[in-house]
């Protein structure tokens, strides 16, 4: 075991496909913290000294294709079932029967479908950014086909491997900046301009990325990290997430419509387009969320949540937490 930053211990552990790394803090009951597209386990760098303080064993890993993480090189290792998995991995690897779940973003369908697959292990799920919708309807492809007209939704964009790839890796740096920016609720582009999630026919994803300033969380130190941390990997492994909806479909047939019925948390961004988009999953949670204790939407803020409303969303959990049974 290494330590690297104040109070955090870094280290590998065995995997399903191969190596996970982690990022862990304190001590006390487990929850383990799932990050999105395109972060990293530094994405949860300020709650990790926050849960610990509130006496909270905080485990923020690296999902599989990102940083130290191991990488497959097959498409379909990073379906929805794999993930899962390696999520029962870390708890078990870390001597526990059990854990809360945490996740943002991509993350956040991570950590229900590791509540809803794996109930015994997963005790009780948090989700920040994007609800959660449960399995069902036509197969996801043929839904964001029929999205944006004329346009591509960057959905569709990202699934033919290689090709987002050829717009980011020459310059992740500023792709990454941009992205950001794109979906931050103080640097995203205003009212009316072309929407950043849609791409025009010939064009690239960057080509609607605000020009501006950086979002305000985000320092050139962070920037340097993540940066770092793909230039290093490459696209590939991150991107596989999105390559994997149908079979993540025709996966989780036998779930179709399942409700989750742990206790829950959701927290959303009032300008963040998941919750704007899925409102409709939102306002079905008394039935696919029955357990869901508490719900809020934070004015203001984009798709970023815990790094833009550190405070916030770090209250908030801790606060959900304390009402759990231990």
């Amino acid at each position: 075991m290494s330590q690297q930053g104040t109070g955090v211990t870094h280290r590998l552990i065995a995997g399903p496909a191969g190596r996970i790394h982690l990022a862990e803090q304190g001590t006390g009951p487990l929850v383990l913290l799932v990050h999105g597209f395109p972060e990293s386990w530094y994405s949860w760098r300020r709650q990790l000294p926050a849960l610990a303080a509130a006496g909270y064993r905080a485990v923020a890993i690296d999902v599989r294709g990102y940083g130290r993480s191991s990488r497959p090189t097959a498409v379909d290792a990073y379906r929805m079932t794999e993930l899962v998995e390696d999520n029962v991995a870390v708890v078990r690897a870390l001597g526990e029967q059990s854990a809360v779940i945490v996740g943002h973003d991509w993350g956040a369908t991570i950590a229900a479908d590791s509540a809803l697959l794996r109930p015994d292990v997963f005790r009780a799920v948090g989700l920040l950014s994007v609800p959660y919708a449960p399995r069902g309807g036509p197969r996801p492809s043929e839904i964001f086909a029929q999205m944006g007209g004329e346009e591509e939704f960057y959905v569709s964009y990202f699934q033919q491997p290689g090709r987002a790839e050829a717009e980011i890796e020459p310059d992740v740096r500023g792709w990454l900046a941009g992205f950001y920016a794109a979906l931050d609720g103080e640097t995203m582009p205003e009212p009316g301009a072309p929407d950043p999630h849609f791409v025009a026919r010939g064009a690239t994803l960057r080509d609607r990325f605000p020009r501006g300033p950086r979002p305000a969380w985000l320092s050139e130190d962070d920037l340097d990290f993540y940066a770092g941390e793909f230039e290093r990997t490459g696209m590939s492994g991150a991107l596989g997430r999105y390559r994997n909806m149908d079979r993540d479909w025709r996966d989780l047939a036998g779930f179709d419509g399942a409700p989750i019925r742990q206790p829950s948390l959701f927290l959303g961004g009032s300008l963040d387009a998941s919750t704007m988009w899925m409102a409709d999953a939102i306002d079905a949670y008394p039935t696919t969320l029955p357990g869901l204790m508490s719900s809020r939407i934070i004015e203001g803020c984009g798709h970023w949540i815990q790094q833009e409303r550190p405070a916030e969303t770090n209250r908030m959990l801790t606060d959900w937490l304390a009402s759990l049974s231990v």
